[in-house]
C-alpha cells in the first residue's frame, strides 16, 4: 500500500524517516524556503526533484495564501490536490501518530515511536480511517467549549452553511456539537477516495464561511479560526460516514514538545467560568 503523510511545518525542525512521510512548509508563499539539511531525517520524495528544500504548499494547485486562517488545512489542500497515493494523511511537526508505548517513547525517543508504514497499512486494514485518540472535554461539550474559548459564532454560522448546503449531516452535528470529546488537530490517515469526499465537502463549506466573517478586523491569533472550526466539522463529517458504514480506528498521538498542562488547565477553567478567551496558542 502507498501511503503519504504529510508532515506540516513552518519552520526548520527535526521530522520523522520513515519514507511514508512528506515535510511540507505551509504557508509557504512569500516566505524562504526551508532547506532539508535543516530538517533532520527529511528527505526528498520518491518522484520529486531533489532541489535541496522541503516541498512548500505554494506549488501547483494551492490555497497557501490562506495559511494565516486556515492553518494546516493549506497542508491538507495541498496534499488533496497535488498527491497521488493509495491513502493520505497528515501530522504535525510537533504532534504525529504513535503505536508505541510511553516507556518505548523515553527509551528510544519519540521519533524512533512514530507510526510506521506497517503499523498504518495494519490500522488501514482494520478501518477505513485512522483518527486521534479522543480528546475528552469532561465538562464542557465542543460548541460550549469552543464558545468559552473562542468565538461561538463560528460555529453557528458553519451550522446554517451546512443546513443550508448539507442538510443531511444537520442530525450529526447536532450530536457532535453536544458531545464533550472528539477527534482533534486536523489528524487522520485516510483512502485517496475518502480523502476527496472529505475535502470536497469540507473546503466547500469555509469557503462559503469565509464570505461571513471579516478576518480583516481580527488579530493574527483569533484570524486562525477556519482551521478551529474545521476540527469540529472533522468530526460532523466522520459521524455522518460512519452512520453510512465508514469504518474509524483510534491511534493515540503523541507531542513532541513538553505540553505545560496545568498552564492549559488553568486557562481551560478560566474560559469557562471566568468567561476569559483564549489570546494564543498553547
Amino acid at each position: 500500500m502507498d501511503i503519504k503523510i504529510i508532515i506540516a511545518c513552518h519552520k526548520p525542525y527535526q521530522v520523522a524517516e520513515d519514507s511514508d512521510y512528506i515535510p511540507l512548509q505551509v504557508g509557504a508563499a512569500g516566505k524562504k524556503q526551508i532547506p532539508l539539511k535543516e530538517c533532520k531525517g527529511a528527505k526528498t520524495p520518491l518522484g520529486y526533484q531533489d532541489t535541496g528544500f522541503i516541498l512548500r504548499d505554494d506549488e501547483g494547485d494551492n490555497i497557501s495564501l490562506k495559511n494565516p486562517y486556515y492553518c494546516e488545512l493549506t497542508g491538507l489542500y495541498f496534499a488533496w490536490k497535488n498527491i497521488q497515493a493509495d491513502a493520505i494523511g497528515l501530522v504535525h511537526y510537533r504532534r504525529y501518530f504513535t503505536m508505541k508505548s510511553k516507556s518505548f517513547r523515553k527509551k528510544y525517543g519519540a521519533f524512533s515511536a512514530v507510526l510506521s508504514h506497517d503499523e498504518a497499512v495494519a490500522l488501514l486494514k482494520r478501518a477505513d480511517i485512522v483518527v486521534p485518540k479522543k480528546r475528552h472535554y469532561y465538562i464542557e461539550s465542543l460548541y460550549s467549549h469552543y464558545m468559552h474559548t473562542l468565538d461561538g459564532s463560528h460555529l453557528d454560522l458553519a451550522k446554517e452553511i451546512i443546513g443550508k448546503r448539507y442538510p443531511d449531516y444537520m442530525q450529526a452535528l447536532v450530536k457532535v456539537y453536544a458531545r464533550s470529546w472528539g477527534y482533534m488537530f486536523n489528524m487522520a490517515i485516510m483512502p485517496k477516495k475518502e480523502l476527496d469526499e472529505y475535502c470536497t465537502w469540507l473546503f466547500d463549506i469555509l469557503q462559503e464561511l469565509e464570505g461571513k466573517i471579516d478576518v480583516g478586523n481580527l488579530d493574527a491569533f483569533s484570524a486562525r479560526l477556519f482551521g478551529r472550526v474545521s476540527e469540529i466539522l472533522f468530526n460532523v463529517w466522520v459521524e455522518k460516514k460512519q452512520a453510512e458504514g465508514l469504518s474509524l480506528v483510534e491511534c493515540p498521538v503523541m507531542d513532541m514538545e513538553k505540553i505545560n498542562w496545568p498552564k492549559k488547565i488553568a486557562l481551560f477553567l478560566k474560559a469557562k467560568f471566568l468567561g476569559k478567551k483564549y489570546k494564543t496558542s498553547m
